[in-house]
């Protein structure tokens, strides 16, 4: 595996018309799911992507099973589990971009996790690990879960990544401070946005962010700053990558994952920073641009055509 990452996934219910739900009578069904959205994204762009996961041993658990299968992700560390549905989520699209998030987590297949469950094996082969905030603040156990992936990856020299992808309705920012400070000594590259890292930091001054990381031995991070674009950092180098002009917003959701994702694809292929940075820009950008959470994640040669290094060929 290029890259491997865990958590839960959920069938998204896209709705058929904007207001409330109350009013609205139909929906898409979908696939979302922060870690899944990342290794989906991974593998469109050419990686070998590994997903560990547990879902209901239901109708839906089997779909998104087959769905992430058919993104060509390594799905050999997922389980179907009795007793626990697939977790599920509605969204809500209000007037301009306003979109609302109601989830159904409760009792989600990824608390069965148990630590002696953990393939030290399929750790050990891999070049990346990536973790973020949601799956830990499903259930507080699955922070210690994560605590042994992180330990496992440094036995074996695997670089860690981690996405804080801090949800207020999953728990709180004392609880997601408090936890995701107790994984950054493993971490090796830290993707953040500026309102998790006023969480986790107190500031979102890149210079004062820098200090807290340096403090804790982190040399490489990413400050994504929304609609101006992002900031990377790595020893002693800083760079800042706008986001493309003329970008047509459709659906935000699943814009950090796929940031993530061509920022991992930039690390396995050790590209400079600017250059990682402005295909990460890319690959959100065409994202952004496609209702769902990750319908829109480009191929390579997607981006290739995006970024001008090849042209599209018109039949």
């Amino acid at each position: 595996m290029d890259i491997i990452t865990i958590g839960d996934a959920l069938v998204a219910f896209e709705p058929a018309q904007n207001g409330p739900l109350r009013f609205v009578n139909s929906f898409d069904r979908k696939v979302g799911g922060a870690e899944l959205n990342v290794a989906i994204g991974c593998s469109r762009l050419g990686l070998q992507s590994g997903w560990i996961s547990r879902l209901g041993k239901d109708e839906f658990g089997r779909y998104i099973y087959n769905f992430a299968r058919g993104e060509g992700i390594d799905v050999s560390e997922v389980q179907l589990v009795e007793g626990h549905p697939t977790s599920i989520y509605f969204k809500e699209k209000l007037n301009g971009d306003s979109i609302n998030s109601y989830y159904y987590r409760h009792s989600s297949p990824t608390i069965t996790f148990k630590n002696d469950e953990m393939n030290e094996e399929y750790i050990r082969q891999a070049k990346i690990l990536h973790i973020t905030g949601v799956f830990p603040a499903i259930a507080e156990s699955n922070a210690s879960i994560i605590l042994q992936l992180v330990k496992l990856a440094k036995k074996h020299q695997v670089l860690v990544t981690l996405d804080p992808n801090i949800r207020l309705k999953l728990w709180s920012a004392e609880k997601a401070r408090e936890t995701l400070h107790s994984f950054l000594p493993y971490v090796d590259v830290l993707i953040t946005g500026e309102e998790e890292a006023e969480i986790l930091f107190g500031t979102s001054d890149p210079d004062e962010v820098k200090l807290a990381l340096q403090q804790l031995g982190i040399d490489h991070f990413v400050l994504k700053q929304g609609e101006r674009g992002a900031m990377g950092f790595r020893k002693e180098e800083s760079v800042y990558a706008p986001v493309m002009d003329g970008i047509q917003v459709v659906d935000v959701v699943g814009a950090g994952d796929a940031f993530a994702s061509g920022y991992l694809y930039s690390l396995i292929q050790n590209w400079p920073l600017e250059e990682s940075l402005s295909f990460a820009n890319g690959v959100a950008a065409h994202v952004i641009g496609v209702a769902g959470d990750n319908e829109g994640l480009p191929y390579k040669e997607d981006m290739d055509i995006f970024l001008g290094k090849k042209k599209a060929v018109t039949r």
